[in-house]
Order: structure tokens, then C-alpha cells, then sequence
């Protein structure tokens, strides 16, 4: 499997950290390039934030129209009926796009996975089901689109995980958040959830505790 097309922005030489930020639906990785300036890291440890390009293809629930996408989604009912196997390919690619960085000297341990939507639902699969121990897991309005059918690795056991929501989001209603949420601590993981006064998207709030956040784990 060739590695997926990304964008790349360090914070500083020689990093030892990375953070790999998968988009939303009709997005690429330009879409959250732009907020690493936002969250004011200092330069020393460096982090290498990654931002893939998902592949394009036709998205039933658009009319088939071909666009940026993780997975195809079949209806847009309360629970999300999606292309499973394309979920579970693209959470693949995005352990390549981990076992590089291990190739390229950065542990594991300092790796976090963050996604937005769809970005989100991968994220979740790989990271959890991951056999190597990540750094953190960020999960930006988004489902656990795979929860009846994952397997959990032990590996990531204990891995600090943030759920963000938006309190209006009409595309992916609050209410998913807060059910991925509640299966995961039924599971035992240490989650912490905030809301935003947002729909979907993110808020100058939401990315001020981003930062603190990835200062918390990797800094």
C-alpha cells in the first residue's frame, strides 16, 4: 500500500513528536494546516504535524459525486451507515503513515492521532486498535463509526483520549459524541469531553485547548 499524500509542517528542528491530523468529508490536508501556527507551540521539542490527503471517491450520500473522502457513507441516519471496509483501509494507511514516522525516529509514545468527522471516525479505529502504545488520541466532532466491531488493542489501554463537540452541529449531531464517549469509558479508557457553542467546526476555545492539551502529552 503506497503511503497516503501529506502535508507536513514542523515546529521546530529535529522533531521528536508527531501528530498525524486526518480532515473531514470534501476536505483535504490544507484544511487544518493552517491551525498549527494557531496553537503557539514553542520550537523546542520539535513536533512534525502531518495532514493526509484522503483519496477521492464517490460518496453515495452526496449523489455519488466524487470528492475527498475516508469512506463512503450509504445514510446519513442517527447511526451512520458507512463503508466499513474503506474505514478499515484508511485507518491501514494511516498506520503506514505511523510506521514511517518509527522508520524516521520518532517513538511511537509520541505520536498522537487527531481527525475531525470522518478523520475522527479513523482515527478512533486505528488508534485504538493499534498494537503499538500512541501518545494521545483527539477526536474533533465526530462518531465511533466502527465501536460494534473493532477490536481493542491492549497496547493502547490507557491512552489519554479528548473528545471536542459542537453543541449545534447538524451533520454530526452532539448526542454520537457524547455515545462514543460513553462506550469508551464503559471500556475502561481515560476520556475527557468538552462542547463548543459551535456547529461543525472548530472555535478559537476549541483550539486554545488543543494546544494545551498536545503541551500536556508531548511537551
Amino acid at each position: 500500500m503506497p503511503l497516503l499524500p501529506s502535508l507536513e509542517h514542523e515546529t521546530g528542528p529535529t522533531p521528536d513528536a508527531a501528530v498525524i491530523w486526518l480532515h473531514g468529508l470534501g476536505a483535504d490536508g490544507h484544511d487544518f494546516a493552517p491551525i498549527v501556527p494557531q496553537l503557539h507551540l514553542p520550537p523546542k521539542p520539535g513536533i512534525r504535524f502531518i495532514f493526509p490527503h484522503a483519496p477521492a471517491i464517490p460518496v453515495t450520500v452526496n449523489g455519488g459525486y466524487v470528492m475527498p473522502a475516508w469512506y463512503d457513507i450509504y445514510e446519513m441516519d442517527i447511526d451512520r451507515t458507512v463503508d466499513s471496509d474503506q474505514l478499515l483501509a484508511s485507518a491501514t494507511a494511516v498506520e503506514k503513515l505511523i510506521e514511517r514516522e518509527l522508520e524516521r525516529g520518532i517513538a511511537s509514545s509520541r505520536i498522537i492521532l487527531a481527525g475531525f468527522s470522518q478523520g475522527g471516525a479513523v482515527a478512533y479505529q486505528a488508534g485504538l486498535s493499534s498494537t503499538r502504545p500512541l501518545a494521545g488520541l483527539l477526536a474533533m466532532s465526530t462518531y465511533f463509526a466502527t465501536s460494534d466491531s473493532i477490536t481493542l488493542a491492549e497496547a493502547n489501554s490507557s491512552i489519554p483520549i479528548e473528545i471536542h463537540h459542537g453543541k449545534f452541529d447538524p451533520v454530526v449531531p452532539e448526542h454520537l459524541g457524547k455515545t462514543a464517549e460513553q462506550f469508551l469509558v464503559a471500556k475502561g479508557y481515560s476520556v475527557n469531553y468538552r462542547s463548543y457553542p459551535m456547529e461543525h467546526n472548530v472555535c478559537p476555545e476549541q483550539i486554545a485547548d488543543i494546544s494545551s492539551w498536545i503541551r500536556n502529552i508531548l511537551l
